[in-house]
């Protein structure tokens, strides 16, 4: 009888002594597959490729920075003439036609780009009242140039209401981001006549007002091609940094490859307008 249970309590103590060691084996599997080790190494992983992420797109940024500060060559300086920024060459001059896009506009802007010439286009709303006109804006616009804003009817800024003032401009900003996607980058006031609230209200939309350095187009004894060209290019205005201003006109349409290859016959290179501080890309 002492001798069964002896071996009853040794058979009992190698089961129990089995189960514990099972139990060990178990807790130290499940401890190497425990799916929180496993996620905060993977969010340890994922947190070296976000920094690495992150550093490319700052370097990313900073050329980018680099390269819109590098596009910014003149600023607009006394008398509305253009200084250089930086190591940008100062004898440069500022192409800009008026009145766009009347009957002349598409002419001037195919010569234009004939001749890898840049511009700047300041269009009134009543020219750009139809689907006709509207096609040439945006024509003028794919063709590389510049889209500025000079009011609705052309009417002068200082005779009339602020309320009228802003339906002057905003009116022909909102058609030309109609038309050619975008707003006008830059602004000027009929006659070149301003008012504190025009100036206000140019800036909180966004574009660079300005006016002129000389023009003689609308004069009579400039009327004529010839005559125009030569006064366009040998004046006493004409000097570095220089707002060039002309309109659309058939004179100044036919005088108009003459009036560049004589600025260039002299030295001087054309502004782009889109290296001109103050425009946003």
């Amino acid at each position: 009888m002492k001798k069964q249970l002896v071996y009853i309590i040794a058979t009992l103590v190698l089961l129990l002594s089995a189960c514990a060691e099972d139990g060990e084996k178990e807790t130290t599997f499940k401890e190497k597959e425990d799916p929180a080790t496993t996620e905060n190494e993977t969010d340890d992983e994922n947190a070296v490729n976000d920094e690495e992420s992150e550093e490319v797109e700052t370097e990313d940024e900073s050329e980018e920075t680099a390269e819109e500060v590098a596009e910014k060559l003149y600023e607009l300086g006394a008398a509305w003439y253009f200084k250089p920024i930086g190591e940008a060459n100062p004898k440069a001059v500022l192409l800009t036609i008026d009145d766009a896009p009347d009957k002349r506009s598409l002419d001037m802007a195919k010569t234009l780009k004939e001749l890898n010439a840049p511009a700047i286009f300041f269009v009134n709303g009543h020219f750009i009242e139809t689907d006709e006109e509207k096609a040439v804006l945006k024509e003028i616009h794919d063709m590389g140039f510049a889209i500025g804003n000079h009011t609705n009817t052309h009417a002068n800024l200082r005779q009339i209401s602020e309320a009228e003032q802003e339906e002057e401009i905003i009116t022909v900003s909102d058609t030309v981001e109609e038309v050619i996607g975008e707003r006008p980058k830059f602004f000027r006031a009929p006659f070149g006549q301003n008012s504190d609230f025009s100036r206000e209200l140019v800036k909180n939309d966004g574009m660079l007002l300005m006016n002129w350095s000389y023009g003689y187009d609308w004069e009579k004894q400039y009327m004529e091609a010839g005559p125009l060209a030569d006064i366009m290019v040998n004046n006493e205005f004409l000097r570095d940094g220089a707002n060039l201003l002309m309109h659309d006109r058939e004179w100044t349409a036919d005088a108009l490859k003459d009036i560049v290859e004589g600025l260039r016959a002299k030295g001087y290179d054309l502004i782009d307008p889109a290296t001109i501080q103050g425009v946003e890309q």
